[in-house]
């Protein structure tokens, strides 16, 4: 009884230590984990599978181990959903993300190849069922066999050779794919405590990714609780103020991420003048990432990491200009969960994280690279670009990332990056909302 459970636990230790790896660790760290798991298809959180859960978090590369060493699509979780319709969904709902459209594909050819050996086994049962008689011999029975078992294995090499096909094609168009599979800091500790912050992130990523039992409640909670670390110093703004925040969760999934991760945080304070554009009434005087000395009368928004607090000037919150006011708080409040979550002075990694900090180095190379040549870019990239230290200018990098799907809308936003800084919007959707998702309180 005792060998039992202690077999039991050493299976659920593995299963936890692999969707933390899903979630914040590369495919590479955690093949030795995959090799020690009984059971591929095991259910974990809301019956799904690892495949259910890479699927549903766009990780290509895990989505292929896993399906090599013979994970089923045809498995549904709790909302009934197998890989295929989870790999569907995610691209009808992020069409222009070529990880998921790898994901769709690769789920696709393994489920159709599933499909063609179910027929043909099938059918070679109906004629063996046809032709069998009282007087059948042996020896037919076998050549019988023989031959469809050649049948399947041709199939099966035809089926392998197109994927393989349908790999090197969907390699070849993703921008340095080996820069993908490095993100987030050191891979989680087996602690329990770990487990239970990443089993917090995967049901975040979750509730963003799919609907809710009740997602009216959920947004109106994150709000109310935004609207709690609040305050309006000047003029009459809860409306207007609380429409911010409701813009934000509703916008994109990167934003909402931002919104969660903030709520959990008793640090957050957010200070708002609505009768002013600038933030000089709330802070006078501040001091720039590149140490430069600034007036409040020149800035309509600012994220102040020693009060870890937001200011916002919002006095024109309406029409377009919302738009405009919502950007500004994107910024300030992105700037603010990445020098609470990773606490290294608003970079998006943690310190002594050599790998990461050399992965963001790139990100700003491949877009100083693209202005050099004359090629265009994002307005919000370009002030980034501008700043006077390394430090400022890979700390507004990152916040512009949330900042551009505010102002051109998720899909707008999501192509444009995609097109001009791939390398900057990877690392922001995998490194900073994946550390965001595994270390919320919510």
């Amino acid at each position: 009884m005792a060998a039992n459970i202690s077999a039991s636990g050493a299976e659920k230790y593995v299963e936890e230590r692999l969707i933390a790896g899903l979630l914040t660790g590369s495919l590479h760290q955690h093949k030795e984990l995959l090799d020690m798991l009984e059971d591929v298809d095991s259910r974990m959180i809301k019956e799904k599978t690892l495949l259910h859960v890479g699927v549903g978090l766009g990780k290509a590369d895990w989505v292929e181990e896993l399906l090599a060493r013979g994970a089923h699509t045809e498995i549904t979780d709790d909302g009934q959903q197998n890989a295929l319709s989870s790999a569907e969904e995610m691209v009808r709902q992020f069409p222009d993300d070529v990880e998921r459209c790898k994901v769709l594909n690769l789920v696709s050819l393994v489920h159709r190849r599933d499909q063609v050996i179910l027929r043909r086994l099938k059918a070679s049962s109906s004629r063996s069922t046809d032709h069998v008689t009282p007087m059948a011999s042996p020896e037919c029975d076998i050549a019988s066999l023989k031959s469809s078992v050649d049948s399947l294995r041709r199939e099966m090499k035809s089926l392998l050779r197109q994927l393989s096909s349908s790999l090197e094609e969907l390699k070849a168009q993703v921008c340095g794919r080996d820069t993908l599979l490095r993100y987030l800091e050191e891979a989680v500790t087996s602690t329990a405590e770990d487990v239970r912050s990443i089993k917090c992130g995967l049901i975040g990523e979750a509730s963003l990714s799919q609907p809710t039992c009740d997602p009216a409640r959920a947004r109106q909670e994150c709000v109310d609780a935004m609207m709690r670390k609040t305050r309006i110093v000047y003029g009459s703004g809860v409306d207007k103020v609380r429409r911010l925040y409701e813009r934000l969760y509703d916008g994109d999934e990167i934003t909402a991420c931002i919104i969660k991760y903030l709520i959990g945080d008793d640090r957050v304070k957010v200070m708002g003048d609505f009768e002013a554009e600038f933030i000089r009434r709330m802070k006078e005087k501040v001091v720039f990432l590149d140490g430069t000395h600034r007036n409040g009368s020149e800035l309509c928004s600012f994220c102040d990491f020693e009060s870890e607090t937001v200011y916002l000037g919002a006095r024109d919150c309406s029409d377009d200009s919302e738009k405009v006011v919502c950007t500004r708080l994107a910024w300030a409040l992105s700037q603010l969960s990445l020098q609470l979550v990773f606490d290294n002075e608003g970079r998006p990694y943690s310190k002594g994280d050599v790998e990461c900090e050399r992965e963001w180095m790139r990100a700003i190379e491949e877009v100083e690279d693209r202005r050099k040549r004359g090629e265009g870019l994002h307005g919000m990239i370009s002030y980034a670009l501008n700043q006077k230290t390394l430090k400022a200018k890979v700390c507004w990098l990152a916040a512009a990332v949330p900042s551009i799907m505010t102002f051109d809308g998720p899909k707008e936003g999501r192509a444009k990056l995609q097109q001009q800084a791939p390398l900057l919007f990877s690392l922001y959707s995998n490194n900073v909302i994946g550390t965001l998702l595994a270390s919320g309180k919510r």
